[in-house]
């Protein structure tokens, strides 16, 4: 466009075998080819600030993905760090049941494992302050009388939920 305005411009200015009228008409046209060249002019600029403020937003997006990123990658690893920790308590508490297993009766066993399916995975609780620690619920005194009765080595069960008691000094007995 600007060459052909160029070209047309330098005919107007020579006027060389030019009629009056193609003169006239050249000079509209040279006018007209300034207008768009502006408009176009214009469009470019407008085109070029919204490419501007679109690059300022991929900026700042891309700040926020890599700085999600590094949290990302941070959470990952301390949740891969938890996952070793607590898989090498795991085997540690696998280790040391095995061991307890071991030197347990072999009738005791049996019972617990019978208790422990039957009740959700946990066959044995703590006597807590004359309350089941598998239940939650605090034993009558009718209960407590016979666990006070009972010997130390007896096994005594809840009557509510079937459980195993294992009596401490905090069991309130």
């Amino acid at each position: 466009m600007r060459q052909r305005a160029a070209r047309d411009q330098q005919r107007l200015e020579s006027g060389a075998g030019i009629s009056a009228k193609d003169l006239a008409n050249l000079q509209s046209e040279v006018a007209s080819l300034a207008k768009r060249q502006a408009d176009l002019e214009d469009v470019v600029l407008e085109v070029m600030e919204r490419l501007e403020g679109a690059q300022e937003r991929v900026t700042g997006i891309t700040e926020r993905v890599s700085a999600l990123e590094s949290k990302l990658a941070d959470a990952t690893a301390r949740r891969d760090a938890a996952t070793g920790e607590l898989d090498a308590e795991a085997a540690k508490v696998t280790k040391d049941r095995e061991v307890i297993v071991g030197s347990m009766p072999a009738d005791l066993m049996a019972l617990y494992e019978k208790i422990r399916v039957k009740q959700g995975g946990v066959g044995a609780a703590r006597l807590y302050q004359r309350r089941c620690e598998g239940c939650r619920l605090e034993l009558d005194m009718a209960e407590v009388n016979e666990i006070k009765a009972a010997a130390r080595d007896q096994v005594v069960r809840h009557d509510n939920c079937g459980r195993i008691l294992v009596r401490t000094a905090d069991s309130g007995i």
